[in-house]
């Protein structure tokens, strides 16, 4: 279903209608009903389906939530029920070798995001027992969690009416309550979600709003350039982030091999690679015995 549709005479635009009401009541109750029957409806009939969105298990919403960032939520299918598979649980995770968090999440990008998710599982078991806590402050304790990430495992583990923001989300309210103002920041944002959050079922709420957004991302130009927080990512092909992509993989691949073996592998030079190795095991991904190279932990 495409969305929002052309408007017509008969059936003015939804979103004109509501940009419309909302220039003229500001945040109404009778604007937060026409925005939530818009977002709702859209909701129903073309939600997407995703297999973390048939849990509640805070674990699993976690291991998604750490996936879904800066990834597109395809390649995170590919790889999602895998992972849970391999680490069902957060004892699992924390027992395993490092090597082996990291073999299962290549493909996704961005290897940071698993040493991270490593170490907050470390945590977990050693400081609540494997469970995780539903706190939004605990949770920011935590390796790798910010205010989005704790916020959305309280709406969607637990049930919590927090407040956050993503781009999907922030694209939504752009499009509606921002129509043509630029530089818009998402302090000025925050507040209008809030107003407009469903606090009975926040869960089933905030994934309304991402898949509308992920709509509209198709169907008009991108509100998102229009947020002060809007960058365009750079390249990753030629970059330093795929040198470092490159050489994790190798190391992976051959435990215990040299920086000179490694840069061979990969067609880049020995000085080079030294460089980007000790950089990797000064984060904690590597760790290097009598010049050669292992996965950390193992």
């Amino acid at each position: 279903m495409k969305h929002p549709q052309k408007p017509s005479p008969e059936s003015p635009d939804p979103a004109e209608r509501l940009c419309n009401l909302y220039r003229e009541e500001g945040m109404s109750g009778q604007v937060i009903r026409l925005f939530r029957k818009i977002i709702r409806g859209h909701f129903r009939k073309a939600g997407r389906l995703q297999p973390w969105r048939e849990t509640h298990d805070p674990y699993r919403v976690l291991v998604s939530e750490i996936m879904l960032q800066q990834t597109q939520a395809a390649r995170v299918e590919e790889k999602y029920n895998r992972f849970i598979i391999r680490f069902p649980d957060f004892h699992s995770l924390a027992g395993a070798t490092l090597r082996s968090v990291l073999e299962e999440w290549q493909g996704l990008g961005y290897n940071r995001r698993a040493l991270m998710l490593h170490r907050l599982a470390q945590q977990v078991v050693k400081e609540h027992g494997g469970i995780l806590p539903g706190d939004r402050d605990m949770l920011m304790e935590l390796p790798g969690i910010g205010p989005y990430t704790a916020g959305a495992v309280g709406a969607f583990a637990f049930n919590i009416p927090a407040v956050f923001i993503e781009t999907n989300i922030r694209r939504v309210f752009l499009h509606f309550f921002f129509p043509g103002e630029t530089s818009v920041s998402d302090s000025e944002i925050l507040p209008l979600v809030e107003k407009t959050a469903d606090r009975k079922d926040p869960r089933s709420w905030y994934y309304a709003l991402m898949d509308y957004g992920a709509v509209l991302k198709k169907e008009v130009t991108n509100p998102n350039r229009r947020s002060r927080h809007y960058a365009l990512q750079s390249p990753f092909e030629g970059s330093r982030r795929q040198l470092r992509a490159g050489l994790l993989r190798k190391v992976l691949q051959n435990p215990g091999s040299t920086a000179a073996y490694l840069a061979r592998l990969c067609s880049i030079k020995t000085a080079s690679a030294r460089e980007i190795l000790h950089e990797l095991a000064d984060e904690g991904f590597l760790v290097m015995d009598k010049g050669r190279y292992a996965a950390g932990g193992e």
